[in-house]
């Protein structure tokens, strides 16, 4: 990659951790969580609808790099703290607004469950979380399938994802910038989620290369 398209790179990135931590702003100012999962997803189609970098949407077509795997390693990393740094800013801003007044007490306990949680559960959540992601990604890039199909599919994936308690690693930078509750140990849960989502990703992928 030269150095121009490590800095594109990390801009898109940037740009979808902002969308991300705009959607769940969203999810949870929205009073019923039904309505919020849906509107979350807003983030997601911003990013695919424009090309931005998105890790957990990334992350699956790394099975599919042969020669030019080390490049895409490099392309991955850029994405994954470009992505925190689009997700941190967001936070930190809400954090300056009267909106964090609807969302501050909510996010204490959004934050907790995670905290609390162990490390096996926030790692098989993030594994479904990594795997519904892909589909909704790969589903819009069908051309072949049409419109009400390919946004439905993101629609839906996404919506399912947030709803079943799945844990998506760029979400939750946004909600632990958001709750200021960085840590050592925060870090690293995010590291296991981000590694859950990893695992999860390349599921279809490689069942699609033993397939053929």
């Amino acid at each position: 990659m030269t150095l121009k398209d490590c800095g594109k790179t990390l801009l898109n990135a940037i740009l979808s951790g902002m969308f991300i931590g705009i959607g769940g702003t969203i999810y949870l100012a929205c009073p019923s969580s039904i309505v919020g999962a849906f509107l979350f997803t807003i983030g997601l189609m911003m990013i695919v609808c424009y090309g931005f970098n998105l890790y957990t949407g990334a992350i699956g077509y790394l099975v599919q790099h042969g020669s030019d795997f080390g490049a895409y390693l490099l392309k991955l990393l850029l994405i994954w703290l470009g992505n925190f740094a689009g997700c941190w800013l967001v936070g930190n801003a809400i954090r300056l607004t009267r909106t964090f007044a609807k969302v501050g007490v909510k996010i204490q306990t959004v934050c907790g469950d995670k905290m609390n949680d162990s490390v096996l559960s926030l790692f098989i959540l993030s594994i479904f979380c990594g795997l519904l992601m892909y589909m909704a990604v790969e589903t819009y890039r069908r051309e072949d399938l049409p419109p009400i199909f390919r946004f439905g599919g993101l629609f839906l994936c996404i919506s399912v994802f947030i709803m079943s308690g799945f844990e998506h690693c760029i979400a939750n930078m946004y909600y632990f910038s958001l709750g200021n509750m960085w840590s050592w140990n925060v870090l690293g849960l995010v590291l296991v989620m981000t590694l859950g989502n990893s695992v999860g990703g390349w599921i279809v992928p490689l069942a699609d290369k033993v397939r053929k």
